[in-house]
């Protein structure tokens, strides 16, 4: 089977950079806010993050849960951001490539030797980012697709959004690797037939081992 499979699928978010959990540190500095004010740590503590459980149990979805920290944050520093571009930019500056994950770039190099083709499935890339956003990240050229429901409206774990991307491809769902950090996109991965990953945020080395694997590299 690995053989057939053709196509590296990932999430963006968590699986391509190091989530706002990780950086809390750099997020302090940036805002000029006390180290250790920012104490939500979502997977990396879910016990002490009651919102990320809410999240996880599908009290909310994963927007809320990042547009209500924005504004949590927002407020720490009187600031009303109503868009989460806004919060991006004033935490991760200019340079959003510092925070991308060795592990992802490392993968995608390794696929595309391979002759693997490259995706990205993500339900919010531009509107928690910007536009321009992508600008920034030169690594993005080499994937062939970019599926995002900021614009489609089809959001994971919906068919529909898996089917923008083996149309797109013009493969079966059985050609894909697809990668997401969020178990609820991962069963709706599982239903459209393609082979998963689901990835640990707090083990990054191992998802994407375990990517390439199942793309026989």
């Amino acid at each position: 089977m690995t053989d057939t499979r053709e196509a590296l699928v990932l999430d963006f978010g968590g699986v391509i950079s190091r989530t706002l959990f990780e950086t809390h540190d750099l997020t302090e500095r940036s805002l000029g806010l006390p180290p250790g004010t920012l104490t939500w740590q979502g997977p990396f503590a879910p016990e002490g993050d009651a919102l990320w459980s809410s999240m996880q149990a599908g009290g909310i979805s994963e927007r809320d849960y990042y547009m209500r920290r924005m504004t949590e944050v927002g407020g720490m520093v009187g600031e009303d951001w109503t868009e989460f571009p806004q919060f991006i930019a004033r935490v991760r500056g200019d340079d959003p490539a510092a925070i991308i994950r060795p592990e992802f770039l490392d993968a995608i190099a390794r696929a595309k030797a391979g002759g693997k083709r490259l995706t990205i499935l993500s339900n919010e890339l531009d509107l928690f980012y910007g536009t321009g956003f992508r600008d920034k990240l030169p690594f993005l050229s080499d994937f062939e697709l970019i599926v995002d429901a900021t614009y489609t409206g089809i959001l994971k774990p919906d068919p529909g959004a898996f089917a923008f991307v083996t149309d797109g491809l013009g493969l079966p769902a059985s050609s894909c690797v697809f990668v997401d950090d969020q178990l609820r996109n991962i069963r709706g991965g599982e239903t459209a037939g393609m082979a998963c990953v689901h990835f640990d945020v707090t083990a990054p080395g191992a998802g994407y081992a375990e990517a390439l694997r199942l793309l026989g590299l």
